[in-house]
């Protein structure tokens, strides 16, 4: 879905509420004071807050799934689609820090949408664990679990982002710690 140019700015100050207050804990009246308008002047641009938290969630679920589909599309050796995996799932959480954290923690608050988000979130995760799947037959390596693995990745990536302070770090070193310990951590003694 494609927003208008006063929904994003509805949406970046929606941001900043949420994470500071949590979804619950915002009112469409504490967008409207930190918007400077009236409350009802709101609903000329969403149908709800909930509106806005399904652009969150369904907006940061999109990017995963572009990425994924550049990963499979992409014909590089199976490691390497690994390495690029983690890379393009951790640049989404990195790059929106604060949309994921909403992503991740308020998304059970959908009402309207929610059944299919959940839908949604199932299918990710089974797309990923097809793809590490065959990665693994690729390299030969043992897979003992694919959806313990597949949801360990992703619970790994996802929540990233509390483990690094804003600008001491870079993307790309901080990517290249997680991948890093990803692999390894998963590999163990196999080469």
């Amino acid at each position: 879905m494609e927003l208008k140019e006063k929904q994003i700015k509805i949406l970046e100050v929606a941001v900043e509420l949420f994470k500071e207050k949590g979804y619950m804990g915002s009112s469409v009246r504490d967008l409207a004071t930190k918007l400077n308008i009236k409350a009802a002047s709101l609903y000329a641009h969403i149908r709800s807050k909930e509106e806005i938290l399904e652009w969150i969630c369904f907006g940061v679920a999109n990017e995963f799934f572009e990425e994924l589909q550049t990963v499979k599309n992409t014909k590089v050796p199976a490691q390497e689609k690994l390495n690029l995996f983690i890379e393009k799932h951790l640049s989404v959480v990195l790059k929106n820090r604060d949309v994921t954290h909403i992503y991740s923690n308020e998304w059970k608050h959908l009402e309207v949408r929610l059944s299919e988000f959940v839908e949604l979130r199932k299918n990710y995760q089974q797309e990923v664990e097809q793809l590490i799947s065959e990665i693994y037959k690729a390299q030969n390596w043992e897979l003992k679990s694919p959806s313990f693995t597949t949801k360990f990745i992703l619970h790994t990536l996802n929540n990233s982002y509390f483990w690094f302070k804003r600008n001491i770090e870079s993307t790309s070193e901080i990517t290249d710690e997680i991948r890093d310990k990803i692999l390894f951590g998963l590999l163990g003694n196999q080469k």
